[in-house]
Parts: structure tokens; sequence; C-alpha cells
């Protein structure tokens, strides 16, 4: 059984969603809406990444995907950058998001650029 293309962009597109979602509604869920700095930077990563997904169930591009994986490393990396490393909730759901954003961002950017 041979899997699409568009089939991998949706998967892909949906999972980028789940991901921004989850990192979108951390703040409340997890506790840590009292940190200003790591509440911030959850709502506004995961609401990016979240439209970013949902904008390339229609069409894939590659800028679409450069932009997640930036978004995916600054997310990944956002708690010792921005100080809140000590919160470990938001360190670990910001850690978890961003290297799950990373690889799928790395993989769709591969497959993109192998059918080229």
């Amino acid at each position: 059984m041979q899997i699409s293309a568009r089939s991998i962009d949706i998967a892909f597109g949906i999972a980028g969603a789940i991901l921004g979602g989850i990192l979108f509604l951390s703040p409340w869920f997890l506790g840590f809406n009292s940190v200003p700095i790591a509440a911030w930077n959850a709502w506004f990563c995961g609401g990016l990444i979240a439209l970013i997904s949902l904008s390339s169930l229609s069409q894939a591009y590659d800028w679409e995907e450069w932009i997640d994986l930036i978004v995916g490393l600054w997310t990944a990396a956002s708690p010792w950058l921005l100080g809140f490393f000590g919160t470990i909730s938001a360190m670990w759901v910001h850690l978890i998001v961003g290297l799950g954003i990373v690889v799928l961002s790395a993989l769709e950017l591969q497959r993109i650029y192998a059918a080229s």
C-alpha cells in the first residue's frame, strides 16, 4: 500500500496543530500561568505553530516548514534563553513540543526537497 505525499502532509499538519494546541493550553492545564514569561511564550509559540500547521493542510510550502522549524528550535531552547527552566512543567512542555515540531518540520523538509 502506497501512502500519498498529500496524506503525509495532512498527517504532519494535524500532528503539528495538536502539538501547538497542547503548548497553547499548557499554562492553564499544567499550572504555570502565574509565570508570565513562560505562559506568554507558550501562548505565542503554541498559537503560531498551530496556525502554521493548519495552514499547511491546504498546501504545504517549504517556507511554512522553515518557520515551524525555527519556532520549534526557539520553543525547545526558550526555557534556558528566557530563564524559566526552574518551572519544571513549563520547561518540559516547551522542550518536548519544541523538539517534536523540529522533528516533524525536518522530516517534511526532507520529503519536500527529496521530491524536487
